[in-house]
């Protein structure tokens, strides 16, 4: 029994992609925040050296943020892929199945003893109203219930 969890269940490869993921949306909100400000008070001349000193510093760590979520994602699929490398035992099979069960054979196979009955008592045994058909053909010197009720002499054997 493996002692790893698959990796669909592995809470922390999720974990590294939702950190990545997020590293990644938050290094581009700060990227495009401070590069919008700094393009703003530059062109309209209103920019000061807090703006544009602080402004490129923080813009240089979005970046670094975004880079360090891209290197989570590769990390991840890393992950992934070398886990369908992982070996997995073999499927054990206790014991082949048998789709024929043992009381299908018998039944099959043992035919219907019928005692020989005479044309006399046959005859006048009434044969049920509501006796379903019979699905099955009957095998070569075997009776049917119907035609032991009903007196066919044609069906019994000899």
């Amino acid at each position: 029994m493996p002692t790893r969890p698959r990796l669909i269940s592995s809470i922390p490869f999720w974990g590294l992609l939702v950190v990545s993921l997020a590293t990644i949306a938050g290094g581009w909100y700060i990227t495009t925040d401070k590069l919008g400000s700094m393009t703003t008070t530059l062109t309209d001349g209103s920019a000061t050296g807090v703006d544009v000193y602080v402004g490129q510093s923080i813009a240089q760590l979005g970046s670094i943020l975004i880079g360090a979520g891209i290197i989570g994602v590769l990390l991840t699929l890393a992950v992934a892929a070398l886990s369908t490398l992982r070996p997995h035992p073999p499927v054990e099979v206790v014991e082949p199945i048998d789709w024929n069960s043992e009381a299908e054979t018998a039944a099959e196979a043992a035919p219907v003893a019928v005692a020989p009955a005479t044309a006399a008592t046959a005859s006048s045994v009434p044969a049920p109203a509501a006796e379903p058909a019979i699905t099955k053909p009957a095998a070569e010197g075997v009776q049917t219930p119907a035609a032991v009720a009903a007196g066919d002499e044609s069906d019994r054997t000899r």
